[in-house]
């Protein structure tokens, strides 16, 4: 096939290849009738150069330990890496490239963790990607820390990403890349797409920053590549200096056309987001030399010579287990570590570590310390758990005793300094917790789970087992006020499908969750912990704390109960009081104690039917929140005794007075639902 050269740095066979991944991508986004064809056009020379000639993976093996990692942050371009991904030999056919954007593909609009072999972190809002890396470079260089030793180096993987002008102008991506530099996280490598065109139109529109100072202030070292995207001996000198750059993250600016080849959309906002039509791709494949009457062409040249990844990769693969074998005859404890981790087993018996909390109705402990006491007695004992705050580690209370700070000149340490950055903390979360091995939670005020919203969301939805630790999680924080006083926080994550949402009554069922968040691989936990103190409930009088991984259970038990009372985390201490003082007038009270919905919605009918026997239609909810949702539990006339509208600023037991959320007016309530 004759092809036309773009730039004599270029052997015919290498401009075949990429020609292929250009045409695969605009063919595929043509025949779905939706897709960004530009940025693959714009970017295929250099995704081309870094995958054939520069990145270790095993296309047999998505997941081998030591792969270097590939982030297309710019995630509607995922045609490029649905296309790499098919001629490197991964689980992807061509057939599934045709499917492109289709019901039950392989091949979504945006790539997909779990969904499509190969595809490291899900990439569809802007900047997330970026930030996932992060977390993905600070694991990274952990484990290297931990693991390597002289002659043996386990850990030596980089990240690679490709990102745009979106995610850099998304607020996420500087909270995160500021971080980076910070910590001085060489093992990272962002290529920025530099094609001047977003949605509305060029750049200059609303970002005309300079870019290369900017990141060069976060501390990172930047590489600027000219000209038009082709010229790939400048690309390769940039990445190759790129590799070898120290205690800096790197990122190479790559002047590129978004469109690139299209006589019509070249450099235009259209070949961002719609398909290029059928008679401009004709008119793109006769001006390079390829049959405009077909479709979805691979040349047997192009596919013999990408297909060599394969061999290659599974090379790298054997010769990494060959090292391990060795590593684990000279370092065994370390290497069952490893096998434990991949394994999802824990290496300890968190049961013997775990404090048991004595009861304590009158001083009582506010949960959030009672993290802090759990912390303490587990964590010195897992070392591939690392976790953190938004600034806010005294409030938060998620530093152990014996806790050292990961910083850049402090690698073996497990605790993350995220400085007052709550989206770029999720996000980095999330990055670590696809790493493989390493578990990764952070904490700050529940209120300001508004910041990391969208890190929330693709943790739900791609499963990633990120602990999000939200303390301050009622009015009952108190005098900062309503600004800081979540109210319809946990209504909001409860409607988030695949998060688990926590909310521990006391210390005791404050240890049960973090065993269970350990323990639970499946996807992503918030634990919604207190500010104010609770009191410790005898465990001898009332159910064990272990019910907590039920979902919910019943504190009291009553057959043909005249009332149901539920109620959740600091708010059981006042349903209890009131079930009490009910019981003592003669009233049949089933209290319940509701934890996590999620949990409960799990369980079999007839253990649900216990708990909430269907037959009783008396119900009350008690939580120091909105209403929204409890209809599922207490039906549309049920009582509910929370808040309606935002908190005030005053002394937590005045607010909880103020608002009706005390033991008499669940009485009444009570006794309103029983007429």
């Amino acid at each position: 096939m004759a092809v036309k050269i773009s730039n004599p740095g270029l052997s015919q066979l290498d401009e075949q290849c990429i020609w292929t991944i250009r045409f695969l991508s605009m063919d595929g986004v043509e025949k779905a009738k939706s897709g960004h064809p530009g940025m693959p056009m714009g970017m295929a020379p250099a995704a081309y150069v870094l995958w054939t000639k520069y990145m270790r993976y095993n296309p047999a093996n998505p997941n081998w330990l030591n792969r270097d990692r590939f982030v297309l942050s710019a995630g509607h371009g995922s045609m490029l890496l649905y296309s790499l991904l098919y001629l490197t030999g991964y689980d992807m056919s061509l057939e599934q490239l045709k499917l492109f954007r289709q019901w039950g593909s392989k091949t979504p609009g945006h790539p997909e963790y779990g969904h499509t072999p190969g595809v490291e972190v899900t990439t569809g809002p802007l900047g997330q990607g970026i930030s996932n890396s992060v977390g993905m470079a600070i694991a990274g260089k952990y484990l290297a820390e931990r693991y390597n030793k002289d002659g043996l180096n386990l850990f030596d993987y980089k990240i690679y990403v490709i990102a745009g002008d979106g995610c850099l102008e998304e607020g996420v991506s500087s909270e995160a890349c500021s971080l980076a530099g910070h910590l001085g996280l060489d093992n990272l490598i962002v290529i920025y797409d530099d094609n001047h065109i977003t949605i509305d139109g060029k750049t200059d529109l609303s970002f005309t920053e300079d870019r290369t100072k900017r990141f060069e202030a976060y501390g990172w070292h930047v590489e600027i590549v000219g000209g038009d995207g082709n010229d790939m001996q400048s690309f390769e000198q940039a990445l190759k200096k790129c590799q070898t750059v120290k205690d800096k993250p790197c990122m190479i600016q790559l002047r590129t056309h978004i469109g690139y080849g299209s006589p019509k959309f070249q450099d235009t906002h259209t070949a961002h987001g719609a398909p290029l039509g059928e008679d401009e791709i004709k008119q793109i494949k006769i001006n390079f030399g390829w049959d405009p009457a077909k479709s979805f062409v691979v040349p047997d040249e192009v596919l013999k010579h990408t297909m060599q990844q394969k061999p290659k990769g599974a090379a790298l693969e054997q010769k990494w287990n060959e090292l391990f074998n060795k590593y684990k005859a000279d370092y065994p404890d370390l290497a069952k570590e490893i096998e434990d981790a991949l394994a999802g087993r824990l290496s300890i018996d968190i049961d013997k570590l775990l404090p048991k909390f004595e009861p304590d109705m009158e001083k009582g402990i506010a949960t959030r310390s009672a993290q802090q006491k759990v912390l303490d007695a587990i964590m010195p004992q897992m070392p591939l758990v690392l976790g953190g705050s938004a600034d806010l580690t005294p409030s938060n209370n998620t530093r152990w005793k014996a806790a050292e700070d990961f910083q850049k000149n402090k690698r073996t340490g497990r605790y993350l300094r995220f400085g007052v950055r709550e989206h770029a903390m999720g996000a980095i979360l999330n990055g670590i917790n696809v790493n493989g091995l390493c578990r990764a939670f952070g904490g700050t005020f529940f209120v300001f789970s508004d910041y990391m919203r969208p890190a929330l969301r693709m943790a739900a939805l791609s499963k990633y087992p990120t602990i999000f630790v939200f303390t301050h999680d009622s009015i009952g924080l108190g005098e900062d006020g309503p600004t800081h006083q979540p109210v319809e926080h946990l209504a909001s994550l409860r409607a988030m499908p695949n998060m688990l949402v926590i909310r521990p009554c006391d210390a005791n069922e404050t240890a049960q969750a973090w065993k269970f968040a350990l323990n639970y691989k499946s996807g992503p936990i918030s634990l919604c912990l207190t500010r104010q103190t609770l009191p410790v409930l005898d465990r001898n009088k009332y159910p064990s704390a272990c019910n907590l991984t039920k979902g919910a259970y019943a504190m009291i038990k009553q057959d043909r109960a005249d009332v149901l009372i539920i109620a959740t985390g600091s708010e059981v201490a006042i349903a209890l009081a009131a079930s009490e003082k009910l019981i003592a007038d003669g009233v049949k009270v089933q209290l319940v104690n509701m934890p996590c919905w999620e949990l409960f919605e799990k369980q079999d009918n007839a253990y649900k039917d216990s708990v909430l026997p269907p037959s009783v239609k008396a119900r009350v909810a008690v939580e120091a929140g909105v209403k929204f949702g409890w209809e599922r539990w207490i039906g549309d006339k049920g009582q509910f005794i929370g808040m309606r509208g935002f908190g005030a600023s005053a002394p937590y037991k005045e607010l909880y007075k103020q608002y009706g959320i005390t033991a008499d007016a669940v009485m009444a309530a009570a006794k309103k639902a029983m007429l």
